[in-house]
């Protein structure tokens, strides 16, 4: 059965009844939300048919999408439960991974799973983990090995996002949302929220403490600004660093301030983000995945109706993956991700 009427907050008890009607040629899935067009650049990017497709729902706080080619599956991660799920079309979801970000003992936060997920030059999983507080990596058929959880010998706080450069070293944030206690959490050992770098010797650099909720993170096409998104409702903004030639970062700008729209009450806050093969900004933050141009100007919003956590590219890099509150969705675009 097909759902195109707009999501409510009411409807995830009525979409969770909802199965994909399946034809000789396609599978058909419930649709929700809608695609909100302020300039017409945006008609080049996402078709005027395109429609966001519900995927799988039930979930208590998807995040951190990743397609992997070699399988033709997605990876994301469900926060709250501990677990990594895979879905692949055909055969819905399954667990993947649990534990997926907290191996100790008890209950350690309402978020200690890991968050976002990702694939290094090798093709080895990359994590996230609230619970274990670390940056961990996986090689496919093998356990997982500490990348990173210190910096100058105290642990961090939660790490949130991660985005692989082309040399092979790492980015990711480090704020509070795992802890139990988020910011007041006593376990806490460093007294910022910071963005880092992991060289492929392993050595942990501090690139900013300036953010007070740094979160989701890419790179620009040619890797000359690193775009960071800050998930605080009092100054909801994404920076722009750029990337100086040892890989740390110069002075950052304010790309865009949508602390207004939060404001206002649209859903959700800058949380993860992806990068068109243009440059062009697919930024989770209020009211859904905003688009932004190259040069700030925003074009669009993609709304599920839900607050949205984090997307990806997939497939043969067209089709971008959104992990929104307890949904799985997907909307099908007019460009590719960066690097496809």
């Amino acid at each position: 059965m097909r759902k195109s009427n707009y999501c409510n907050p009411g409807c995830r008890m009525i979409i969770l009844f909802f199965l994909p009607f399946t034809t000789m040629s396609q599978t058909l899935y419930p649709t929700i939300g809608q695609v909100v067009r302020n300039d017409s650049r945006l008609d080049q990017i996402l078709p005027k048919e395109a429609r966001i497709e519900v995927l799988a729902s039930g979930f208590v706080w998807s995040e951190g999408p990743v397609w992997i080619k070699e399988g033709s599956f997605l990876l994301f991660s469900d926060v709250p439960r501990n677990e990594v799920l895979r879905w692949r079309e055909g055969e819905g979801v399954g667990v993947f991974l649990k534990p997926s970000g907290f191996t100790g003992v008890g209950t350690y936060s309402d978020e200690p799973g890991s968050n976002g997920l990702t694939l290094d030059k090798q093709g080895a999983l990359i994590s996230c983990e609230h619970g274990d507080r670390r940056i961990s990596r996986m090689v496919w058929g093998s356990g997982k090995r500490t990348v990173a959880d210190n910096y100058q010998g105290k642990r961090f706080n939660s790490p949130n996002d991660v985005v692989v450069k082309s040399d092979g070293t790492l980015y990711f944030t480090d704020p509070p949302y795992g802890l139990a206690k988020k910011a007041d959490d006593p376990s806490r050992e460093l007294d910022f929220f910071g963005v880092y770098r992991v060289g492929t010797d392993g050595k942990v650099t501090l690139l900013t403490r300036e953010m007070t909720r740094p979160n989701g993170l890419a790179f620009s096409p040619d890797e000359k600004i690193l775009y960071v998104a800050q998930s605080d409702p009092d100054k909801a903004i994404w920076m722009a660093y750029p990337v100086k030639s040892d890989g740390t970062l110069d002075k950052g700008k304010v790309f865009y301030d949508a602390t207004a729209m939060s404001k206002q009450g649209l859903k959700g806050l800058p949380d993860g983000l992806k990068v068109d093969r243009n440059g062009y900004l697919f930024a989770t933050g209020p009211g859904g995945i905003l688009i932004f141009s190259p040069d700030g100007t925003l074009l669009g919003r993609i709304d599920t109706g839900q607050a949205i956590a984090n997307c990806a590219w997939g497939e043969d890099g067209s089709t971008l993956y959104i992990t929104a509150d307890g949904y799985l969705c997907r909307i099908r675009t007019s460009t590719k991700g960066a690097g496809w």
